[in-house]
């Protein structure tokens, strides 16, 4: 987004059948058309391999490794599964699953995820996922973190390897905040319980804070924030309280808001949003042995 441009969303509607095209992630001609630019690249220090797959947008350092590791990834066609190899971005050539990588310009998007969407690239059931929502996007991306198939509300989707894996970082206590539709309200001893956390399924479920109860005619609205968030964490929790849900919805990561988003649509992170959330990340840090 140019300097001084107002901030736009998107509205874009997926394609009716979106298996029958290959996801943003492997599109062989999107890849090609890059190839001669990664010999442009003025070259850089050496970095790590996982690093340097992340900021080429193929998705979080953890995924990147595992790619190194299951043999799928070539440095001048020479097949790399030690995940301590460092690599020199404008010398040397890389690929993954025969593509050719090279490292693309930062971007970050916030997105309302509406229900029945999926937060993966792409999907054997032929469902819509998010990233058919950025069909005009032409950078490749990928979401971070993910909201279940029926939730909705505020996602973050990058390129940016290096945001991504310090949002991830457990030593990184990034606060998310959800809107939860539910049939009846918890009582304040049932929100003192959620507070100190519920043992389930071999975890700990958990909540930092939690509002009382707002009657509506779509269902009592309870507001809860989570530092940490385990699969279906909300739903396991209100399941606990035998509560039925209506509606979930995140409306913030950190200080990432969703606002006037409509269900569907996005835009691009204005570079004052990104310079507060590092500043909040740095400010909710928490000492970790985990590098």
């Amino acid at each position: 987004m140019a300097a001084g441009k107002k901030a736009t969303a998107h509205t874009v509607c997926p394609k009716p059948n979106p298996k029958s095209r290959p996801s943003r992630a492997t599109n062989s001609k999107h890849l090609r058309s890059r190839q001669g630019a990664f010999f442009m690249m003025k070259p850089q220090p050496p970095i790590r391999l996982q690093k340097f797959m992340a900021d080429c947008g193929l998705g979080s350092r953890r995924f990147c490794e595992t790619l190194i590791t299951a043999g799928r990834v070539k440095v001048d066609g020479k097949v790399i599964t030690e995940l301590g190899t460092r690599v020199e971005p404008g010398r040397q050539h890389v690929e993954c699953n025969g593509k050719i990588l090279q490292i693309e310009p930062p971007i970050t998007l916030l997105l309302n995820k509406p229900p029945k969407v999926i937060c993966t690239s792409d999907d054997p059931k032929g469902r819509t996922t998010v990233l058919d929502l950025l069909d005009d996007l032409p950078e490749r991306v990928y979401t971070v973190g993910r909201l279940d198939f029926m939730s909705e509300g505020l996602i973050l989707v990058t390129n940016d390897g290096e945001l991504t894996h310090t949002l991830m970082h457990p030593k990184h206590h990034i606060e998310k905040t959800y809107q939860v539709w539910v049939d009846k309200p918890l009582g304040h001893f049932q929100q003192q319980k959620a507070i100190k956390g519920i043992p389930n399924k071999g975890e700990v479920l958990r909540v930092k804070s939690i509002s009382e109860g707002t009657h509506t005619r779509q269902g009592v609205i309870h507001t809860i924030i989570l530092e940490e968030g385990r699969n279906r964490h909300i739903r396991r929790l209100m399941e606990y309280f035998e509560r039925k849900i209506f509606r979930l919805q995140r409306t913030h990561i950190g200080p990432l808001q969703l606002d006037t988003l409509k269900p569907g649509e996005w835009r691009r992170a204005k570079p004052s949003e990104l310079k507060l959330l590092r500043q909040f990340l740095a400010q909710n840090t928490v000492d970790s042995d985990d590098e």
